[in-house]
């Protein structure tokens, strides 16, 4: 068998770096009670949202969806939920 040299701290060290994930998960309800600007801040950090929507998605989200997009993020409306990512993070829907 071979020496095969692995230094697991290296690796980590580089891991940390390269990724440089920033933002949380953030859980909340579209209803119309938060002011759309805090959604539209929340997105810019790096967060991504999962909102329970509580009345129609299209109008409680209208005041940041578009500017996600145009950003290159995601919103993916799924069973009562909406998702919005930042740019960079995708939603794989191939299994829905």
């Amino acid at each position: 068998m071979s020496d095969f040299d692995l230094d697991l701290r290296t690796v980590e060290e580089h891991i940390d770096e390269e990724l440089d994930i920033e933002g949380s998960i953030v859980l909340g309800v579209l209803d119309g009670e938060t002011p759309e600007d805090e959604w539209a801040e929340a997105i810019s950090k790096g967060n991504v949202l999962v909102l329970c929507v509580e009345g129609d998605v299209n109008e409680l989200a209208s005041g940041f969806a578009r500017d996600v997009k145009e950003a290159g993020g995601n919103l993916v409306h799924f069973r009562g939920f909406l998702l919005v990512t930042p740019p960079g993070v995708d939603v794989n829907t191939e299994r829905l």
